[in-house]
C-alpha cells in the first residue's frame, strides 16, 4: 500500500501546474489512483501558484494536503517559506537553487538543492527547469516511469509538445542524471 503526497510551489509561469498534470496523467496511464488539485493566486503569470498531486494504490478520500507532504518540489523563496513545514519527517524536498539561497530550516527531511534554470539552459530551454525536477523526482521515488511521463508530457501540451520532446526528454534524463551526481544535504531522520 502506498501513498504518495507531493506539493509543487513557485510562481506563475514556473510551469508549476504542468508538472503536477504531467505527473498525474502519468500516473494514471500506470493505472494508479489520482488527485491533481491547482491553486493559483489571482495574478497567475508572477503570482503564486502550487499544486497537490496524490498517487495511490487506493482511491484517494481527500485531494488535499496540508502537513503531511511526502515530497515537495519548491521552485522560489516564498514556498519554500510556505510549504516546508508541511512536509513529513524523512519526506523529499526537491528545492530549485537558482532561485532559492536560503537553507531550508529543517534538518529531518531529505533536501536535493538543484540547478534547475542552469540545467534546463544546458539542455536547450530554460523553460524546461521543471521538467529537470520531475526526472529528479521520478529518479528518487519510482512513482512512474518516464515512457508515461513522455507520453503525459505530449498530452498535457499538445501540439506544443511536438518541437519540445526531444528538449524534455533530455531535461528528464539530466534531472534524473543529477540524483546520482550529487548525494541530498544530510536529513537526521
Amino acid at each position: 500500500m502506498f501513498c504518495e503526497k507531493l506539493i509543487c510551489a513557485g510562481f506563475g509561469g514556473q510551469g508549476i501546474m504542468s508538472l503536477g498534470q504531467t505527473l498525474a496523467y502519468s500516473a494514471m496511464m500506470e493505472k494508479k489512483e489520482v488527485t491533481w488539485l491547482p491553486s493559483y493566486g489571482p495574478e497567475m503569470r508572477g503570482g503564486t501558484a502550487y499544486c497537490c498531486v496524490m498517487i495511490s494504490d487506493r482511491p484517494v478520500g481527500s485531494p488535499l494536503i496540508t502537513d503531511d507532504a511526502t515530497t515537495g518540489i519548491i521552485m522560489n523563496a516564498p514556498s519554500l517559506v510556505k510549504f516546508e513545514q508541511s512536509l513529513v519527517s524523512g519526506g523529499i524536498l526537491l528545492l530549485n537553487s537558482s532561485l532559492i539561497e536560503q537553507q531550508p530550516e529543517r534538518d529531518d527531511i531529505h533536501i536535493f538543492p538543484i540547478d534547475s534554470v542552469g540545467e534546463a539552459e544546458k539542455c536547450g530551454n530554460r523553460r524546461m527547469a521543471n521538467m529537470i525536477m520531475l526526472g529528479a523526482y521520478i529518479e528518487l521515488t519510482s512513482m512512474v516511469s518516464e515512457p508515461s511521463v513522455l507520453k503525459a508530457f505530449r498530452k498535457v501540451f499538445g501540439s506544443k509538445a511536438v518541437g519540445l520532446n526531444e528538449i524534455c526528454k533530455a531535461a528528464i534524463q539530466r534531472g534524473r542524471d543529477i540524483v546520482h551526481e550529487h548525494s541530498p544535504l544530510p536529513a537526521a531522520v
